[in-house]
């Protein structure tokens, strides 16, 4: 994570969610899951240096779960607005898995791109792991 960011607490983030469009709550989930499937599969890379010993690899790999544990806050943050709002809660099995696209940025749901595992917060900090 970057040392002039930090990440917006999960009240505000549940609060700046009562503005957005349906859409867009789906819109922002999925980009989170994706960023947490990158994230899952540079641990799964770093595993076996940190297990050699380097400690460069473990500290990744501590920092990228604790990321992943705030942006599955954030997930269900999103969920308890839709629901919240009388809809239902639909996630395609493949993003629960951490299956989803793997392939470069995606748009979040404030129209910015983000890099390929980073999570763009509606107030443009951006949230990162350490990716391979």
């Amino acid at each position: 994570m970057s040392a002039t960011s930090n990440p917006i607490p999960p009240e505000r983030f549940a609060l700046a969610l009562t503005e957005l469009p349906l859409g867009s709550l789906h819109a922002k989930a999925a980009e989170l899951r994706n960023s947490i499937a990158h994230l899952r599969h540079s641990n799964e890379q770093l595993t076996p240096y940190a297990r050699d010993g380097d400690r460069e690899c473990a500290d990744a790999i501590r920092e990228n779960e604790e990321v992943i544990s705030r942006m599955e806050e954030r997930v269900a943050l999103l969920k308890a607005e839709v629901e919240g709002r009388g809809m239902p809660w639909v996630e395609v099995e493949e993003e629960k898995k951490g299956h989803g696209n793997r392939e470069g940025g995606e748009r979040a749901a404030n129209g910015e791109v983000g890099e390929r595992g980073s999570s763009v917060d509606g107030d443009g900090a951006e949230e990162e792991g350490v990716h391979l």
